[in-house]
């Protein structure tokens, strides 16, 4: 588990064909590896990967074809940037929101313009996803934890402090970028729920 509060912006070091799929090695030497130990989960751009190598300010994690085909980690290149986290410790602060790490679709940036100091940003979430999203709720993206501020269909906006852009990869972000979406697991849950309650429900039946 994760809190959507990103810790390092990191650098992809080498993208590795590995029979099919890849292996991925991070430089994240703004992170800090001295507490994480091999099998240890670190989000890269809001996608739970296993760090299976450490050497001094680098990690490596294979990455499936599943991740591949379902995340922007596919069409990662040697030196592009990306938000990281370590996962999250029963003490630690919630800074955000629970996250899972688990990517539920992609996203692109449709527009970003200055309100203020901040910046609000629109973005295009897949038309299966925007049932999920609602005003004032949270919403993860590319491992960023934001407020959503208002949905039209399949369009939300988010604003962005100065903080947040200066601190993970929304820096290097212009309209037309992918992005990575998880949208609150709480709305997954409800929907669970409602639709087990609909399927227990059993027709009236009888004359009246």
């Amino acid at each position: 588990m994760f809190t959507g509060i990103v810790q390092a912006v990191g650098r992809v070091a080498a993208v590795e064909p590995r029979g099919g799929d890849v292996r991925l090695v991070i430089d994240s030497v703004d992170l800090g590896l001295d507490d994480v130990a091999l099998g240890d989960s670190i989000a890269v751009a809001g996608v739970c990967l296993t760090a299976i190598e450490l050497d001094g300010p680098c990690f490596a994690a294979d990455v499936s074809l599943e991740t591949l085909d379902r995340t922007t980690l596919g069409a990662l290149h040697a030196g592009d940037a990306v938000n990281l986290e370590k996962a999250l410790r029963l003490a630690d602060r919630l800074g955000g929101h629970l996250v899972s790490g688990h990517v539920d679709g992609i996203g692109r940036v449709l527009d970003v313009r200055d309100d203020a100091r901040s910046q609000r940003w629109i973005f295009e979430a897949p038309p299966a996803l925007a049932r999920y999203i609602a005003a004032k709720g949270s919403i993860c993206i590319d491992g960023t934890s934001l407020t959503v501020n208002e949905v039209e269909g399949s369009r939300f906006g988010v604003n962005l402090i100065p903080h947040t852009v200066q601190r993970t990869t929304f820096g290097f972000r212009r309209p037309g970028d992918a992005v990575n979406l998880e949208v609150d697991m709480v709305a997954r849950y409800v929907e669970r729920l409602l639709a087990a309650e609909a399927g227990n429900r059993k027709p009236e039946t009888g004359s009246r």
